[in-house]
């Protein structure tokens, strides 16, 4: 296992290149959640390109002045957040500016492991001392660090607050840095605010009307005891995260134990999320009684939404997370088929206004309330896009991995990302992410193996600890 430490410069402060706007800028609901009160972290792996003689001799002084020009654009990004009377979030565009950390590794990109797959070694050496990546009001929103290789190649590590944007947003404004460190002249594209598209109408407490009972009863916290849940009552430091890869072959076995219209039409997430719920269900030992859900992390830029356009370059929080909920005996017994048609039932459930509508006005309701996490509640993100990589790329150095690790804000990692990578045939994949105690793990690991009929066949694992 590839071991090293980076060597980090004294961290300043980025402020915008040119005079910002002096105003306060309201959070949509959506942003406004204590649920997102956290610094997300996202990473990003670059080889420098062959034969490309136009490129900066230093490539953290270029995405340094880079960062600069993209805070023009995205100028709240270099404010604060602070409290109003109400205890709703503002961002207070300060200009005062973002953490930049150079530093470097005395390791090449192909070091990391050929192809790329997370967990990425020493992956907290990539990233900047964030502190406390629950507090957020009165700190810079983002941290960045830019490691620099041995080979020429780099790594960029990104911890931002989660009330200022999400996934979709972080790359924006990554996308952002990459083009002006090309000398473009201005973004491709441009940020939008406009968060009261994603705000309640009424902060009233007056009755809501759900179409979805299981989101109520979640959002509302009126769940029984967590106690029981060994998710939530086992130490960090007792819990393990591995990564699961699904190539063709996996999908393929997989397919074949759902028949008829399933087979063709089912996608590679509502397979293995439906997989994989059963599977950690059982591994967590829930009594055949219990009650337990599923929470899928909905991007609302998305093509199903009709009814609430996001506009291009909006890149505050654009989130629904419908809930689907059925009882452990009824999960684990009913035919793949049927856990199928639930998860994609539970997916087109935000596509009616109504149900968009009622978890909005929830948010804003319950937004003064501390939420505490679900019990017997497995989130899940399908994050492939994020390492995509087609707009990272910087012309003289190329994107070549990345995504959400498993790292920074460890609590926020209870749920599952689905991110893409290539396995060990070269070909495209995708790569779960998964944080269990270390004795679920195990059982989990065997109940995986007889979906995948891969009893002996370690190929699918990637083992990290934390």
């Amino acid at each position: 296992m590839l071991s090293f430490m980076a060597r980090r410069g004294v961290p300043e402060l980025v402020t915008p290149a040119r005079a910002t706007p002096r105003e306060t800028k309201a959070l949509s609901d959506i942003d406004d959640q204590h649920a997102l009160r956290y610094y997300e972290t996202v990473i990003g792996f670059f080889r420098r390109c062959h034969g490309q003689s136009d490129g900066p001799d230093d490539p953290a002084e270029a995405i340094r002045a880079a960062l600069a020009q993209a805070l023009v654009y995205y100028y709240p990004v270099a404010g604060r957040l602070r409290e109003d009377a109400g205890g709703r979030l503002e961002v207070d565009c300060t200009a005062e500016g973002v953490v930049f950390v150079q530093a470097d590794a005395d390791v090449r990109l192909e070091d990391f492991g050929e192809p790329l797959q997370p967990p990425y070694p020493c992956v907290e050496e990539l990233l900047c001392d964030a502190g406390d990546t629950r507090a957020v009001i009165g700190r810079p929103l983002l941290f960045m660090q830019l490691t620099r290789l041995k080979c020429g190649g780099f790594v960029g590590g990104f911890h931002m607050c989660h009330n200022m944007a999400d996934g979709f947003g972080m790359i924006q404004l990554m996308i952002t840095i990459a083009e002006l460190a090309c000398d473009a002249a201005a973004p491709s594209i441009l940020p939008v605010w406009k968060r009261e598209l994603l705000s309640s109408t009424t902060h009233s407490p007056t009755p809501i009307v759900y179409p979805n009972p299981s989101y109520e009863q979640l959002q509302l916290n009126i769940l029984d005891s967590t106690c029981d849940d060994v998710m939530l009552s086992t130490p960090l430091n007792e819990m393990v995260v591995d990564y699961f890869i699904f190539g063709p072959r996996e999908m393929t076995t997989l397919e074949n134990h759902i028949r008829g219209y399933h087979a063709h039409s089912a996608t590679s997430f509502e397979l293995i999320t439906a997989v994989m719920w059963r599977c950690r269900t059982i591994a967590l030992g829930y009594k055949s009684n219990q009650t337990v859900h599923l929470m899928i992390t909905m991007n609302a830029r998305g093509r199903w939404n009709h009814h609430t356009p996001i506009p291009w370059g909006y890149y505050g929080n654009a989130h629904f997370s419908p809930i689907a909920q059925v009882t452990v005996d009824e999960l684990c017994r009913q035919p793949l088929n049927d856990t199928v048609e639930l998860v994609r039932e539970t997916k087109l459930s935000v596509t009616a206004k109504e149900c968009m509508e009622s978890m909005l006005e929830t948010m804003a309701s319950t937004r003064n309330r501390l939420c505490e996490d679900p019990a017997r509640t497995y989130e899940v993100s399908d994050t492939k896009w994020i390492a995509a990589g087609n707009g990272l790329q910087l012309g003289w150095a190329e994107f070549v991995g990345g995504g959400i690790p498993v790292a920074g804000d460890i609590t926020s990692k209870i749920g599952s990302d689905h991110m893409r990578c290539k396995n060990q045939d070269g070909e495209d994949s995708t790569v779960v992410s998964l944080l269990l105690p270390r004795s679920a793990m195990e059982r989990f690991k065997k109940e995986m193996a007889v979906w995948l009929n891969k009893h002996d066949d370690k190929s699918l694992i990637i083992q990290s600890s934390l």
